[in-house]
């Protein structure tokens, strides 16, 4: 091996130290933990936010990170990664539509949690098929996300209305039934969901490398969330949906994510394979109390 070749890999193992280093500051600090999070995507965010940190080295952001509240902040917003879309993959809510809320309909309450909800639009979408399905006023959404800043955006519910064109297209694929322009309004170059929509949703802080479950949900909602994570931090975020949902329940995850390689594979029956929806089987463990 060539000397500059032998810098450079001495360099790449310095670095890899002091990633392990700060993503322990991180959650020995903060309380927040990514050291599972998949580690090349975690590498590819550190070095993307040192470029414009104003730090010289991964050393000196933890420093940062140990005393600038501000600076953590920052960075534990950057590794959020919020994708989503107003009806992002129609075909998704077409299925809820007809596999899922017939048996939601059974329930004379239901128990929702969307979790890794980002900046809301997708929350916002799974309230309009409630709606429109009669059942959205017996239901409650907890919304969550480990991200303080998009939670504020969805409580809010305001987006680009660029984004209401393609927004429209989306529910009508999805099975829409009214006109989507009754479901917000224009505010010069902004458009606001309506009000009608916030009414059954809670949005919370909750991490899901950290908390605990919760109890007793008929749907759970995790959409592209789970390839972030590594196998197994997959698993105990697997295991606390199953711990959260009732008998019967519903699993929904993002297109790119499956359980078929998981620890809960055998506690789920498949409601539609291309949509990623599951049921909770009758030999699933029982969903925790309180």
């Amino acid at each position: 091996m060539n000397p500059k070749s032998e810098i450079q890999n001495s360099q790449f193992k310095i670095e890899e130290i002091e990633i392990d280093l700060l993503l322990e500051a991180m959650q020995r600090a903060y309380g927040y933990d990514f050291r599972s999070y998949a580690r090349a995507s975690i590498e590819r965010r550190v070095r993307q936010f040192l470029s414009g940190s104003g730090c010289r080295t991964v050393s000196e952001m933890i420093d940062r990170v140990l005393h600038d509240k501000d600076f953590f902040s920052r960075m534990a917003q950057y590794f959020s990664i919020p994708v989503t879309e107003i009806f992002r993959d129609p075909f998704i809510y077409r299925v809820i539509r007809t596999e899922v809320v017939p048996m939601l309909r059974t329930w004379p309450h239901l128990k929702i949690w969307h979790t890794g909800c980002a900046t809301g639009e997708e929350v916002y979408s799974l309230a309009i098929v409630l709606k429109e399905e009669g059942i959205y006023d017996r239901s409650t959404i907890y919304a969550t996300d480990f991200n303080d800043s998009v939670l504020e955006r969805a409580r809010e519910g305001i987006y680009e209305i660029e984004k209401m064109q393609e927004a429209t297209r989306n529910y009508q694929q999805a099975g829409g039934r009214a006109s989507f322009s009754q479901y917000y309004h224009a505010r010069y170059d902004a458009a606001a969901m309506d009000d009608s929509l916030k009414e059954r949703i809670t949005f919370a802080n909750h991490n899901l490398v950290n908390d605990r479950v919760f109890g007793e949900m008929h749907l759970v909602f995790c959409r592209n969330v789970l390839i972030y994570f590594n196998h197994e931090l997959q698993n105990r975020a697997l295991q606390l949906f199953t711990e959260s949902l009732v008998h019967g329940g519903f699993l929904c995850l993002g297109t790119k994510e499956d359980l078929r390689f998981t620890d809960v594979r055998d506690q789920y029956e498949v409601v539609d394979d291309r949509a990623r929806i599951y049921k909770k089987s009758e030999g699933g463990t029982r969903s925790a109390e309180g």
